[in-house]
Protein backbone atom coordinates (compact mmCIF):
# COMPACT_ATOMS: atom_id res chain seq x y z
CA UNK A 1 0.00 0.00 0.00
CA UNK A 2 1.34 3.49 -0.91
CA UNK A 3 1.87 5.76 1.82
CA UNK A 4 0.63 8.52 0.05
CA UNK A 5 -3.10 6.71 0.11
CA UNK A 6 -3.30 7.03 3.88
CA UNK A 7 -5.63 9.18 5.21
CA UNK A 8 -3.92 11.75 7.55
CA UNK A 9 -7.19 12.58 9.78
CA UNK A 10 -9.86 10.66 11.12
CA UNK A 11 -13.62 10.08 10.16
CA UNK A 12 -16.72 12.53 11.27
CA UNK A 13 -16.98 11.11 14.39
CA UNK A 14 -13.77 11.48 16.18
CA UNK A 15 -13.62 14.94 14.51
CA UNK A 16 -17.01 15.99 16.12
CA UNK A 17 -15.79 14.66 19.58
CA UNK A 18 -12.60 16.63 18.87
CA UNK A 19 -14.55 19.64 18.97
CA UNK A 20 -16.68 19.34 21.73
CA UNK A 21 -14.17 17.98 23.60
CA UNK A 22 -10.88 20.73 22.85
CA UNK A 23 -12.29 23.28 24.74
CA UNK A 24 -13.50 21.69 27.79
CA UNK A 25 -9.93 20.47 27.59
CA UNK A 26 -8.06 23.74 27.45
CA UNK A 27 -11.11 25.07 30.09
CA UNK A 28 -10.19 21.78 32.50
CA UNK A 29 -6.18 22.86 32.09
CA UNK A 30 -6.65 26.52 32.81
CA UNK A 31 -8.45 25.15 36.23
CA UNK A 32 -5.53 23.21 37.04
CA UNK A 33 -3.04 26.14 36.38
CA UNK A 34 -5.05 29.22 38.29
CA UNK A 35 -6.22 26.73 41.22
CA UNK A 36 -2.59 25.18 41.46
CA UNK A 37 -1.62 26.47 44.68
CA UNK A 38 -4.70 25.09 46.20
CA UNK A 39 -5.43 21.72 44.93
CA UNK A 40 -2.81 19.12 43.62
CA UNK A 41 -2.08 20.46 40.39
CA UNK A 42 -0.46 23.62 38.90
CA UNK A 43 1.64 25.43 36.13
CA UNK A 44 3.19 21.93 34.67
CA UNK A 45 0.05 20.08 35.06
CA UNK A 46 -2.11 22.35 33.37
CA UNK A 47 0.02 23.67 30.63
CA UNK A 48 0.62 19.37 29.62
CA UNK A 49 -3.61 19.13 29.58
CA UNK A 50 -4.15 22.14 27.93
CA UNK A 51 -1.46 20.95 25.05
CA UNK A 52 -3.53 17.72 25.01
CA UNK A 53 -6.14 19.64 23.61
CA UNK A 54 -3.53 20.31 20.70
CA UNK A 55 -2.76 16.26 20.62
CA UNK A 56 -6.08 16.11 19.96
CA UNK A 57 -6.40 18.08 17.46
CA UNK A 58 -3.42 16.82 15.70
CA UNK A 59 -4.70 12.70 16.19
CA UNK A 60 -8.44 14.20 14.99
CA UNK A 61 -7.41 16.27 11.94
CA UNK A 62 -4.14 15.68 10.69
CA UNK A 63 -0.80 17.12 10.06
CA UNK A 64 -2.11 19.73 7.42
CA UNK A 65 -4.74 21.35 9.20
CA UNK A 66 -2.43 21.64 12.54
CA UNK A 67 -0.06 23.12 10.46
CA UNK A 68 -2.47 25.61 9.38
CA UNK A 69 -3.29 26.62 12.54
CA UNK A 70 0.70 26.69 14.21
CA UNK A 71 2.51 29.66 14.32
CA UNK A 72 6.10 28.44 15.20
CA UNK A 73 6.97 32.73 16.01
CA UNK A 74 3.80 32.76 18.57
CA UNK A 75 4.58 29.59 19.98
CA UNK A 76 8.23 30.27 20.68
CA UNK A 77 7.55 33.78 21.83
CA UNK A 78 4.32 32.23 24.41
CA UNK A 79 7.25 29.80 25.90
CA UNK A 80 10.11 32.99 26.02
CA UNK A 81 7.33 35.24 27.60
CA UNK A 82 6.78 32.25 30.31
CA UNK A 83 10.00 31.81 31.26
CA UNK A 84 10.57 35.13 31.71
CA UNK A 85 7.46 36.35 33.96
CA UNK A 86 8.82 33.45 35.83
CA UNK A 87 12.12 34.59 36.05
CA UNK A 88 11.02 38.04 36.50
CA UNK A 89 8.54 37.21 39.49
CA UNK A 90 11.32 35.05 41.16
CA UNK A 91 13.88 37.96 41.34
CA UNK A 92 11.41 40.45 42.99
CA UNK A 93 11.13 38.29 45.04
CA UNK A 94 14.71 37.55 45.63
CA UNK A 95 15.07 41.30 45.75
CA UNK A 96 12.38 41.86 49.20
CA UNK A 97 12.98 38.32 50.58
CA UNK A 98 13.50 34.93 49.52
CA UNK A 99 10.02 34.07 47.52
CA UNK A 100 8.67 36.39 49.94
CA UNK A 101 4.74 36.80 48.73
CA UNK A 102 3.75 40.34 49.56
CA UNK A 103 1.35 40.84 46.61
CA UNK A 104 -2.16 41.18 47.75
CA UNK A 105 -1.25 41.81 51.33
CA UNK A 106 -2.75 44.57 53.71
CA UNK A 107 -1.21 47.72 52.46
CA UNK A 108 -0.93 47.27 48.82
CA UNK A 109 -3.90 45.88 46.98
CA UNK A 110 -6.03 43.95 49.53
CA UNK A 111 -5.76 41.42 51.82
CA UNK A 112 -6.25 37.81 50.32
CA UNK A 113 -8.92 35.00 52.49
CA UNK A 114 -6.82 32.44 52.90
CA UNK A 115 -8.03 29.44 50.80
CA UNK A 116 -8.72 31.49 48.10
CA UNK A 117 -7.85 32.48 44.57
CA UNK A 118 -6.03 35.67 45.70
CA UNK A 119 -4.33 34.17 48.61
CA UNK A 120 -1.13 33.06 47.57
CA UNK A 121 1.01 36.25 46.78
CA UNK A 122 2.89 35.27 43.37
CA UNK A 123 2.35 31.88 43.46
CA UNK A 124 -0.43 32.30 40.76
CA UNK A 125 1.30 34.63 38.71
CA UNK A 126 3.87 31.96 38.55
CA UNK A 127 1.71 28.99 37.89
CA UNK A 128 -0.06 30.79 35.16
CA UNK A 129 4.27 31.58 33.36
CA UNK A 130 5.20 27.83 34.04
CA UNK A 131 1.35 26.39 32.11
CA UNK A 132 2.20 29.00 29.39
CA UNK A 133 6.15 27.28 29.17
CA UNK A 134 4.62 24.09 29.20
CA UNK A 135 2.35 24.39 26.83
CA UNK A 136 3.97 26.36 24.33
CA UNK A 137 7.23 23.78 24.51
CA UNK A 138 5.14 20.86 24.79
CA UNK A 139 3.07 21.67 21.45
CA UNK A 140 5.98 22.99 19.59
CA UNK A 141 7.68 19.22 20.26
CA UNK A 142 4.59 17.50 19.10
CA UNK A 143 4.54 19.45 16.27
CA UNK A 144 8.40 19.39 15.59
CA UNK A 145 8.09 15.07 16.06
CA UNK A 146 5.11 15.14 13.76
CA UNK A 147 6.67 17.23 11.13
CA UNK A 148 10.03 15.22 10.89
CA UNK A 149 8.46 12.44 10.64
CA UNK A 150 6.39 13.45 7.90
CA UNK A 151 9.73 14.55 6.20
CA UNK A 152 11.53 11.61 6.95
CA UNK A 153 8.81 9.29 5.08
Amino acid sequence: MNHRSVRSDMGLIVKTTARATIPLIGIFGAYIVSHGHLTPGGGFQGGATIAGAGVLFLIAFGLEEAKKRYDHHAYSALESLGGLVFLGIAMLGLSVAFFYNMLWRKGIAFAGKPGTLLSAGYLPIMNLAVGLKVFAGLISAMMAISMYRRWKE
